[in-house]
């Protein structure tokens, strides 16, 4: 991966393929790093916004994610559901 991007071997590929297709749908964005300051977060809602994306919230975390992060996105699920 480069800095402040998205993995670009995989990941990128697929989110440009189903971007244009969630419509309405509610998505959440959920990613963790190590290097940087997590400003790709912020390139990828402003992607997503975009491409017209619902995006209702998002979850970073730094490393591994940990009880913080893995209850915000317990939460968002349940909240969703």
């Amino acid at each position: 991966m480069g800095s402040e991007e998205l993995e670009y071997d995989e990941f990128q590929p697929m989110w440009d393929e189903v971007k244009e297709t969630l419509g309405d749908k509610k998505v959440v964005l959920f990613g963790s790093y190590s290097w940087a300051e997590g400003e790709w977060m912020d390139n990828w809602k402003a992607d997503a916004d975009e491409a017209g994306v619902n995006v209702v919230d998002s979850v970073i975390c730094y490393d591994a994610p940990g009880a913080e992060a893995e209850a915000a996105c317990r939460a968002l699920g349940a909240e969703l559901a």
